[in-house]
């Protein structure tokens, strides 16, 4: 059997609409019929380095501000 790959869902949201996203989004993500995925979801603040160098794929939501990133999802990227 294959190795398990390993999916990292990395969402800020911050509002009702955007948290309700991002459950789908694991939710679906974390489905009963995708095989060998372990699905882990974490919020930017919680993220580290090490979180991301093990993922076999990774998943961002932000909220967008201005045409750019929200602040905690490009603090992600300053410190990872």
């Amino acid at each position: 059997m294959d190795k398990k790959k390993k999916l990292l869902i990395i969402a800020h949201a911050p509002s009702d609409n955007t948290q309700k996203m991002f459950q789908a989004v694991i939710s679906g993500a974390s489905n009963q019929e995708i095989e060998n995925v372990d699905v882990q979801a974490l919020i930017p603040l919680e993220t580290q380095p090490e979180d991301i160098n093990s993922a076999d794929a990774i998943i961002l939501g932000t909220t967008e501000n201005l045409g750019y990133m929200a602040g905690l999802v490009k603090d992600l990227f300053d410190r990872c």
